[in-house]
């Protein structure tokens, strides 16, 4: 009886070492993957110049669109997605932590600018006195309005701030008297129309049809601002994560970019190679 335990159990054993092995198979050699994005820009980026790259590697590639920034995380963190791309460093670092699931970037991506724009002015040098300028309500997206127009030479920030989470309260020279407008990110397309100047986060221009080039000055944005892949971090080093990487690194991707994404501003890694 004894022995028919023993039996039992080994065989018991030996049937789930093989399980995990297999796991760990199809996951290493995993060829069928969904990715995530918000639609519009970056769903585009998916499609046109990642997908086809991934695809001559020999995988099968399902783009699935999104319509808010709440999902492509949910949907990664529950084996859903294998990968997304639409976020920053800042806001996949805050909704990890808040949600509890761990996420990890593969690699930075080409990422469009924010923007002041202007129906009035055709230039920085044209701003006049006084100017009425719409700019995000939101603590992040505001610091970047801020940064921006430091580096248009229009106010001048306390050194000693965050440029991360600068805000009204740390403008130290405003010598236009620019007077700022808060309002919500999705309506700033529109304040163009009604204010002087507007600054604009470039999903929200691009979703609103405007032309990148057309602003009057445009980010210098920091990396941790620029949007990347993402994938859960059990994932990180797996062999299509990888290959995701190699994809956004070549020459093939950055022509596309080149082509079809003008204006978006060049990670680091890419300017510097």
């Amino acid at each position: 009886m004894k022995n028919w335990i023993y039996l039992s159990l080994l065989i018991v054993i030996i049937g789930l070492l093989g399980a995990c092995n297999n796991s760990s198979a199809s996951s290493e050699d995993k060829k069928e993957l969904v990715i995530g994005a918000t639609s519009g820009p970056y769903s585009d980026m998916v499609t046109k110049a990642i997908k086809p790259l991934m695809e001559e590697k020999g995988y099968t590639i399902e783009v699935k669109e999104f319509s808010d920034y709440i999902q492509p995380n949910i949907a990664l963190s529950q084996g859903d997605l294998d990968a997304n791309l639409f976020q920053h460093k800042i806001y996949m670092e805050t909704f990890a932590k808040e949600h509890n699931i761990d996420l990890s970037q593969i690699i930075i991506v080409p990422t469009a600018p924010m923007g002041i724009y202007s129906k009035k002015f055709s230039s920085v040098e044209e701003i006049e006195e006084g100017s009425q300028i719409a700019i995000p309500n939101d603590p992040t997206n505001a610091a970047r309005a801020f940064q921006i127009l430091e580096d248009a030479k229009l106010i001048t920030l306390n050194p000693e701030a965050n440029p991360l989470t600068v805000s009204e309260k740390d403008v130290q020279e405003n010598k236009l008297k620019l007077e700022f407008k808060p309002i919500e990110a999705a309506q700033l397309p529109r304040a163009v129309e009604s204010v002087d100047l507007s600054a604009v986060p470039g999903n929200y221009a691009l979703a609103a049809g405007m032309d990148l080039l057309k602003a009057i000055q445009l980010e210098d944005m920091p990396d941790d601002y620029r949007n990347r892949v993402v994938v859960d971090t059990k994932n990180v080093d797996s062999t299509f994560a990888k290959d995701l990487k190699e994809v956004v690194e070549s020459k093939e991707f950055e022509k596309v970019i080149d082509e079809e994404f003008k204006g978006f501003g060049k990670p680091k890694w890419m300017k510097e190679k």
